[in-house]
């Protein structure tokens, strides 16, 4: 962040004559940008997580209104790793014996929660949605007075699992909380990430990434680009707000970005039951050809849509079918898929729309002959 502090002239002729002076010895001191703050250390402060003693922002953490902050926020993150994150993680460890390096995770919004939660080993996380990406998050004096904004926008997802869209997008254009770099900078944080750098993007109609100050080109995918490290090992997460429609995915390029990854893992959900309509069939069929495992909710790709000579379909918790407000009714194939007579295995958690563990579905896809 770069700050400019303009003097004030209480007399005309000193000032002038001063002026002068200082321009010739040395350039002007409201033209040196303040310090880059630490990547890391600004995730962790947004996470009401203490930051080090010698850090630039450790003064920051004295005051009581981030205190307070900090405090709640570890409570209810508390209840939820206790009530949620620790059964997500024993269902990931007991069914994910192996899995690919990059990650697909359509229709995300700022998850990077159950991302890392099911796909705790990937090395590049690649997230999409309509959500803005915003500004690189730095911390002033201000900052503190915004954060029981950020933490209201995380509130439906940390009780609930899953983000509403138009609250999102509601939340995200504002000033207190501008784009989802707050939300993934907290969620990457108290994930065990470590932050050190962050940079937005564009892409061209190509896929490729340039820069976004100073791009000159049609804006179809602005995003970010953010350098981690996690148990020891360096890791990437790309975020995009684009278009992921049929047409929008044509013009953007960023599935020809997405495709220079190859093979990888998906995952699904709370997805709005796009991917069941044919508006949105292109990224579906991304996801078919290049995913070797999807974990998803019924709101994912159809079951109907996976052929059995390609896939083995492993059913968890039960299906009931998708939730009144979507006016649809429940999928035949996947009626068939989660019947007692399978014996789908119960889940202790709930997610997606149907949040209760007893309400819930997941389903494991897993591809028979992996592409290389």
């Amino acid at each position: 962040m770069r700050i400019f502090v303009k003097g004030v002239a209480l007399a005309a002729g000193i000032v002038a004559a001063t002026a002068t002076a200082a321009t010739a010895q040395a350039p002007a001191q409201a033209q040196v940008p303040a310090p880059a703050q630490n990547a890391g250390e600004v995730a962790r402060f947004y996470a009401g997580m203490s930051v080090p003693a010698d850090s630039a922002l450790e003064k920051f953490t004295k005051d009581p209104a981030w205190q307070n902050y900090a405090k709640a926020f570890d409570n209810t993150w508390d209840q939820v790793e206790k009530q949620q994150l620790v059964k997500v993680r024993a269902w990931t460890a007991a069914n994910m014996k192996e899995s690919r390096d990059t990650l697909y995770y359509f229709f995300s919004g700022p998850d990077f929660l159950y991302a890392n939660h099911f796909y705790p080993n990937a090395k590049t996380y690649i997230l999409a949605g309509l959500e803005p990406v915003g500004r690189v998050p730095t911390v002033d004096p201000r900052t503190v007075h915004s954060l029981p904004a950020v933490r209201a926008a995380l509130e439906h997802s940390l009780k609930l699992s899953y983000f509403i869209t138009q609250d999102m997008n509601a939340r995200m254009r504002g000033q207190s909380v501008n784009g989802v770099l707050p939300a993934l900078y907290v969620y990457m944080a108290r994930n065990g990430a470590t932050l050190k750098e962050t940079t937005l993007i564009q892409l061209d109609s190509d896929g490729n990434v340039h820069p976004a100050e100073g791009f000159k080109g049609r804006v179809l995918a602005s995003g970010t680009k953010i350098l981690f490290t996690k148990d020891g090992t360096e890791r990437t997460l790309y975020y995009f707000s684009t278009d992921l429609s049929n047409g929008g995915v044509a013009a953007s390029g960023f599935l020809k970005f997405a495709e220079k990854f190859g093979q990888g893992n998906a995952l699904f959900k709370s997805a709005s039951y796009l991917p069941h309509n044919g508006g949105f069939s292109t990224v579906r069929d991304f996801i078919l050809k290049h995913a070797d495992f999807i974990v998803q909710d019924d709101t994912g790709v159809p079951v109907r849509l996976f052929k059995q000579d390609e896939w083995a379909l492993n059913p968890h918790g039960v299906y009931i079918g998708p939730i009144p407000i979507f006016g649809m009714g429940p999928e035949p194939a996947a009626v068939q898929l989660w019947h007692p007579k399978n014996k789908p295995p119960k889940l202790d958690f709930g997610i997606g729309y149907r949040h209760r563990g007893i309400d819930s579905n997941l389903l494991l896809a897993v591809r028979k002959d992996k592409k290389t």
